[in-house]
């Protein structure tokens, strides 16, 4: 299913958009996510969801497949698991950034495949939530470019002494950290709490609910009156 949304941060876009690429910085912003290590363009983490008392750990990874700094575009391709073996999550997902006065207007577009209990809400109610938690992400985003800082990733590559090989590299007109890779865990950060699809979506979830909670409330009424009978 395709999911559209948009969130407004208050930065201007050429200010804005390094911070949206600064993956440290920016998955602690997201409902439910935690990431374990960052490689590159790629990136390891886990992302919780609840669903009443049913919680569920989707572990996955994600990756940048195209960077536009020009027209401030970005494409990330994302595919995790839950790691009881519930169901599967994977998603194409397009950042445009643009500027909106002062501010910056990010629009995401999600393609998304989804299977096991998520899936049973249907495109209408992951569409509700997916827009909930995209504004929750945006508050938590706004709050964290407020503070102005770097991830310790990004703050420690900028002070970072140059090496011999740097400066040959700078000498002969090359990139000292073109193909390099560096895998690293990200910094220690306290697990993220759950999202409950039923806190987020509310009314809209339980409307769904409600019926397969009253088909399994009838069962258990006839199967307590079988055992009656047998008694």
């Amino acid at each position: 299913m395709d999911l559209q949304n948009a969130f407004t941060v208050p930065l201007p876009v050429e200010e804005a958009w390094p911070v949206l690429l600064d993956v440290e910085r920016v998955a602690p912003c997201m409902p439910g996510a935690t990431l374990l290590t960052h490689d590159g363009d790629e990136f390891i983490g886990t992302v919780k969801v609840k669903i009443g008392p049913v919680q569920m750990t989707y572990k996955g990874s994600a990756r940048f497949v195209e960077t536009d700094g020009d027209a401030r575009r970005a494409v990330i391709e994302a595919s995790g698991k839950d790691t009881r073996g519930g169901g599967t999550a994977a998603a194409t997902v397009t950042l445009q950034a643009k500027a909106d006065g002062d501010a910056t207007r990010v629009e995401v577009t999600t393609d998304l495949n989804i299977t096991g209990r998520p899936a049973q809400f249907g495109r209408g109610v992951l569409a509700e939530v997916s827009g909930k938690l995209v504004d929750q992400f945006a508050g938590s985003l706004a709050k964290e470019m407020a503070n102005g800082q770097p991830s310790a990733a990004s703050a420690e590559s900028a002070t970072e002494p140059a090496t011999e090989g740097d400066a040959a590299a700078a000498a002969n007109g090359t990139s000292p950290t073109a193909g390099a890779t560096s895998t690293r865990p990200a910094p220690p950060a306290a697990p993220a709490e759950a999202i409950d699809l039923l806190s987020v979506a509310g009314g809209s979830v339980v409307k769904r609910v409600a019926p397969l909670a009253g088909v399994v409330a009838l069962l258990v009424l006839v199967l307590a009156w079988r055992r009656r009978r047998r008694a």
